[in-house]
């Protein structure tokens, strides 16, 4: 290390926005993601070989120009300060008070958050995982598919197998409670018994309906049913746990909503996303919650630095792989026998493939 990386300050942040084709389109009950839309951010600092970087996912190309917009914006919040995250963390939350962390102010601090905490790590000279306090050891991973009807998925649950994964999950919530069986049967036929199936049904139930169909899927074998109801229904969640044992978290809106999720029982699992949760600093209030009630913890896709947080975690469960931002990196997070592996790189690791990156600007 060249300098203390306490003497480092913020010079700089680039937003950028891309829309990233994706190879399989994430087909849900109740919509569809045909592209990765992506917000990229470089945080620059006093030290032109420390830059951290991070990238922000919108669902939606709606969202993409004005988040892109906030991350710029917020430079001016962070600009000449240190290069301290939990710092950072403290004087966004003082700067948005009136307004608010949730929607798309807080996923443009959460990204911001991550840059900081890569290039912290990068001034460190050591993988971010390290950093937390964790080791780089592979990581149990799933390979998370989307809505594809029963030909389709049973071709990709049986490519997952063939590439190592002994874990793979589906979205459901087909218009009938049969059609969810078949498709899941014939999972089950092709990858073997040895292998866990998750199912999501991306809050597409009543509750009522949720009933019935967790109570007629008690005996198919699932490691987890995800979100069968409208995720800020906590004590709807409650009421459905038992069948199967329940997932939720990608969308609770920093660690206070997991607070309110977990108080409520509304889970068996936790599954915090990252970016909602609001970056590296929450995402550890994060897992110190999941461990003191004793509730396992998933991740929600961005596997590049969800890979690095989850091996720092208390409880680490399952890592999700979902790679949204594979065209645009020099270097994708691998993948072998089922297990993510993080690399040694400093930081989190990323890399932008400059040449796609021009070419997926929108």
């Amino acid at each position: 290390m060249s300098g203390p990386a306490l003497d480092i300050v913020i010079t700089g942040i680039q937003a950028r926005a891309v829309l990233v084709p994706l190879e399989h389109p994430i087909r849900t009950s109740v919509g569809v993601v045909d592209a990765a839309p992506l917000v990229l951010i470089d945080l620059h600092t006093s030290r032109p070989d420390v830059v951290g970087r991070a990238y922000l996912f919108t669902y939606t190309p709606l969202a993409l120009a004005p988040t892109c917009l906030l991350v710029s914006q917020l430079a001016g919040v962070v600009a000449g300060q240190p290069l301290a995250p939990v710092d950072l963390d403290r004087r966004l939350g003082a700067r948005l008070r009136l307004l608010g962390r949730t929607g798309l102010a807080g996923m443009a601090c959460a990204g911001l958050d991550m840059a900081a905490w890569d290039a912290l790590a990068v001034a460190c000279e050591m993988p971010l995982a390290r950093l937390l306090g964790g080791t780089c050891a592979p990581l149990a991973a799933y390979d998370s598919h989307a809505m594809d009807g029963e030909a389709l998925g049973v071709r990709r649950a049986a490519q997952a197998c063939e590439q190592g994964f002994r874990a793979i999950k589906t979205k459901i919530g087909y218009p009938t409670l049969q059609e969810d069986l078949r498709v899941l049967r014939a999972l089950r036929r092709a990858v073997g018994d040895e292998v866990a199936i998750m199912a999501d049904y991306n809050q597409g139930l009543s509750v009522p309906q949720a009933a019935q169909r967790l109570h007629a899927l008690r005996d198919e074998g699932l490691c987890w049913i995800e979100e069968p109801t409208l995720q800020e229904d906590y004590a709807g969640h409650a009421r459905l746990r038992g069948p199967v044992p329940v997932q939720m978290g990608e969308n609770w809106f920093g660690v206070e909503e997991m607070h309110k999720a977990l108080s409520a029982g509304a889970c068996d699992y936790a599954m915090p996303d990252i970016m909602k949760i609001g970056g590296v600093t929450a995402w550890q209030r994060a897992a110190a919650l999941a461990q003191a009630h004793g509730v396992p913890l998933s991740s929600h896709i961005f596997q590049e630095f969800s890979a690095h947080v989850l091996a720092a975690s208390p409880g680490a469960h399952y890592l999700e792989r979902m790679d949204l931002a594979a065209p645009i990196l020099r270097q994708p997070l691998g993948f072998q026998d089922g297990q993510a592996i993080i690399g040694q790189a400093p930081g989190v690791g990323l890399q932008w493939d400059e040449a796609a990156v021009s070419r997926y600007r929108a």
